[in-house]
């Protein structure tokens, strides 16, 4: 929209007002006819209207309205977050209306009323002015920013990780602009515009951040430059707030963050004793005295899972370690046992300077070692000058237990459940937890702490499926029911509750609370921020969601399980370039770990429909180490299949452990995985009984537990492939019903993808159709790489209805 100029000094009365402008424009509106221009403009009408912010701002009488032929200016003027927010609601209410190309660009700036060719009131001025060059420099998707708005919302830390700086672009008139995408959770274009590429007359930022800049006096004369540099700012800043730029510079959430002075973590401790099976011992102290300072909220406390990453180090830069993990001291220490002695060295180290604050060492009594690692904790919350609360006193001096012999099971119980999700198979792990656990208890039946790992390893079990009973529910109940009455209003047994009736029941409403309670007495306990996270991408609020992931990489930087998962919010957002990017710092902790790499080549199979970076990843992995197949062989098989590479399924299916081939909850058996590379190979015979086997396993879980989706989803798969046409349609809308996406978006939507591939297998391509549209219209694992290459839907190709949506997922 060209509005005209009235600048500052035209005319002494000028009554100007700052606005907070949202510009926003139908991409390719003139290709359209004339009906089709109508109804896009009505359909964004409606979107824009039905907008919280819109309807705020309309009913406080803070907004004003103006057409401008192929979109429209709404002028805020209360604060740049509305227009910044207005734009984010816009952009993910048009997730579901991939017919409406958009793009919008955001500024504050000057206005003025002015009387129109009808003597109607309207506004113009410079801000409408240059709001338009902003929003001219984003493509279809953006939300880009000026760098004057981009400064005021980085002064607040939500708005700053989603902020990325783009540089300076020539607009109309020789000016130049200052751009700032704005991109979060897949709602805007995470690609650099086309306009700002390099091609001479764009001068990207290298390094450059949008930072809080106090507002210079200005003269009249460059108002209008000032107002134009910061619409840049702020157009960029909104497309970064949706949608990650791999391309950009540097991305805001990457900032140096001041590191808080009272923060800490605590090294491995070294085993100096002649017998090496006490290095569990040795760990144990570490673990104590971590968990001990965790509990003290004036403290940032770093995880043991990053911690215990710099175990095997011989050697240790305490200034780099510092820095990875974001803290300004370091503990560390060591311990020998001996006989019924223990010695307990520690120092207390100020990473930044890498002197000594503080040195203690300890001969006692082996018994004593409860007493010993409560006093280091006390002296090192005294030496960073922390506040340390009666309460928080309380629950550091009471000891875990007096048995050491059940401390040591406890400790390695421990770290198998910490380390399951990376070993294969994983329920070996899990059950040789609950085995050292149950031996602990034996010993030392008041031991609370062991009660607490007990149910989080029965449900861990229950939850992945490895045994979804009512028997192992069972377990967990006893376990937690233990740990309240040793522990009564402990924040280990609110966690132990929340955990399980998210994991169990999916009651996300009751776990909320007693998550809430929980972090009360366990202030730096990564794991209910991990939680919340969950919860929130199940029930959809993938924004929320990553920012509790990130938290929880706040406080466990090194832990790959969390990384992973962020990475996974990314695939199933189908933001490929930042699951690829978090992957590769996931891999950076731990060159060597096989399902990392292969899930970093399995992202290009889907991103790009190429399935030889793949292949060529497992190949290595196979050569440097042939045992590591069994860690791969899921992803082995799916780009074996997706390939039609009959050798490679045939191999991946041989190192595929007997647990079977699950789909994240989705308990598939390993019959299921033989009855696919039967088909692959036409032999319809082993085919069928494979699938009959699949069929019978799945019919016992349904009748032992009706209401099992999951399983339901599993049988109603086999009896599609077995050719038993209505009961498979019936079991896989059942599935659908039981958990349907508002109540899971995650495995909602596995169900309802399975659905569209039962409808498929049985013949009804219609129904498959349609279902598959609603399942890319909402964030799910499904790909461009799956759909375009899988076998499985080979039933739909050639129909130009699958067509089209495959191509709507091809990378852009």
């Amino acid at each position: 929209m060209e509005s005209e100029d009235t600048s500052a000094g035209k005319s002494a009365d000028l009554q100007l007002e700052i606005a907070h402008l949202l510009l926003i424009d139908i991409v390719g509106y003139s290709k359209l006819l004339v009906n089709e221009q109508i109804q896009c403009m009505q359909q964004l009408n409606r979107i824009v209207r039905s907008t919280g912010c819109f309807r705020k701002a309309e009913k406080e009488e803070k907004l004003i309205r103006l057409p401008t032929g192929d979109g429209m200016a709404l002028l805020f003027f209360q604060s740049p977050e509305e227009p910044a927010r207005c734009a984010l609601e816009i952009s993910d209410t048009l997730r579901n209306h991939p017919e409406l190309s958009v793009r919008m660009g955001v500024h504050s700036g000057p206005v003025n009323k002015v009387a129109d060719v009808n003597d109607r009131s309207n506004f113009a001025g410079a801000g409408i002015n240059i709001a338009q060059r902003v929003m001219d420099c984003g493509d279809a998707g953006h939300i880009v920013l000026s760098k004057h708005v981009a400064d005021d919302l980085s002064q607040y830390s939500h708005w700053q990780p989603y902020l990325n700086d783009l540089g300076e672009c020539e607009v109309k008139h020789g000016l130049r602009l200052h751009i700032v995408n704005l991109c979060k959770d897949g709602l805007g274009n995470p690609q650099v515009p086309e306009k700002l590429k390099p091609r001479g007359r764009w001068k990207r930022a290298r390094g450059r951040v949008v930072r809080p800049i106090s507002a210079p006096r200005w003269q009249k004369s460059m108002l209008l430059v000032a107002v134009l540099v910061s619409i840049v700012a702020l157009a960029v800043t909104f497309s970064t707030f949706f949608h990650r730029a791999p391309t950009s510079p540097r991305n805001f959430s990457q900032n140096a963050v001041p590191v808080p002075e009272k923060s800490i973590a605590v090294m491995p401790f070294a085993n100096l004793s002649d017998d090496k099976q006490n290095a569990y011992f040795a760990d144990g102290v570490q673990d104590e005295i971590l968990t001990n300072l965790a509990r003290v909220a004036d403290l940032k406390v770093i995880s043991r899972t990053s911690t215990m990453q710099y175990k095997a180090s011989a050697q240790r830069n305490l200034r780099d370690i510092a820095k990875t993990l974001g803290v300004s001291h370091v503990v560390e220490g060591s311990v020998q046992r001996s006989g019924g002695r223990v010695r307990v060295n520690a120092q207390l180290i100020d990473a930044r300077t890498d002197s000594q604050l503080w040195g203690q060492s300890y001969d006692r009594d082996l018994a004593d070692v409860f007493a010993i690692e409560n006093e280091l904790a006390e002296q090192i919350v005294s030496q960073l000058k922390s506040k340390l609360s009666p309460q928080e006193k309380a629950a550091i001096e009471q000891k875990p237990t007096a048995d050491l012999a059940a401390h040591d099971l406890y400790i390695r119980a421990k770290t198998l459940i910490a380390t399951a999700v990376f070993s294969t198979p994983e329920h070996e792990s899990l059950s040789e937890a609950v085995r050292l656990l149950n031996q602990a208890i034996e010993r030392d039946p008041a031991f609370a702490f062991a009660y607490y790992q007990l149910a989080q390893a029965h449900d861990l079990l229950y939850f992945g499926g490895t045994d979804h009973t009512p028997a192992r529910v069972a377990m967990a109940d006893a376990a937690i029911q233990s740990l309240s009455r040793l522990r009564p209003n402990s924040g280990e047994a609110h966690l132990a509750v929340a955990r399980h009736v998210y994991y169990v029941y999916l009651d996300y409403d009751h776990a909320r609370e007693e998550l809430n309670l929980a972090q009360k007495t366990l202030p730096n306990d990564p794991l209910p921020f991990q939680i919340l996270g969950f919860i929130d991408r199940r029930q959809g609020r993938w924004s929320e969601s990553t920012k509790n992931l990130e938290r929880t990489i706040e406080l466990d930087p090194q832990n790959r399980l969390v990384l992973q998962q962020l990475a996974n919010s990314y695939l199933c957002l189908r933001q490929y370039a930042d699951a690829e990017r978090v992957l590769d710092r996931a891999i950076a902790l731990a060159p060597k770990d096989s399902a990392m790499r292969a899930l970093r080549g399995l992202t290009e199979l889907r991103w790009h429909a190429d399935p030889r970076p793949l292949m060529s990843t497992i190949g290595a992995i196979i050569a440097e180490d042939s045992s590591e197949a069994e860690n791969i062989a899921q992803q082995w098989l799916e780009v074996s299949l997706c390939a039609r590479d009959f050798d490679g399924a045939r191999r991946a299916l041989a190192a595929l452990p007997i647990v079977g081939c699950h789909d994240d909850t989705v308990p598939f058996p390993r019959a299921w995985c033989e009855g696919v590379v039967a088909q692959m190979r036409s032999d319809t015979a082993a085919a069928r009984a494979a699938f009959t086997s699949v069929r019978n396993e799945a019919a016992k879980l349904v009748a032992d537990q009706p209401d099992y989706a999951e399983a339901l989803c599993v049988l109603g798969m086999a009896d599609a492939a077995l050719g038993h046409n209505e009961d498979a349609i019936r079991e896989g809308r059942r599935a659908v019903e039981l958990l349907p996406v508002k109540k899971d978006s995650i495995i909602g939507a596995q169900l309802l993808q399975n659905l569209a591939l039962i409808y498929a297998w049985t013949g009804e391509k219609d129904l498959a159709v349609k279902q598959l549209a609603i399942v890319v219209s909402v964030p799910s694992y499904l790909s461009y790489g799956e759909l375009r290459l899988h076998p499985r839907w080979d039933p739909l190709r050639g129909d130009p209805r699958f067509d089209k949506i495959v191509a709507s997922l091809a990378p852009k």
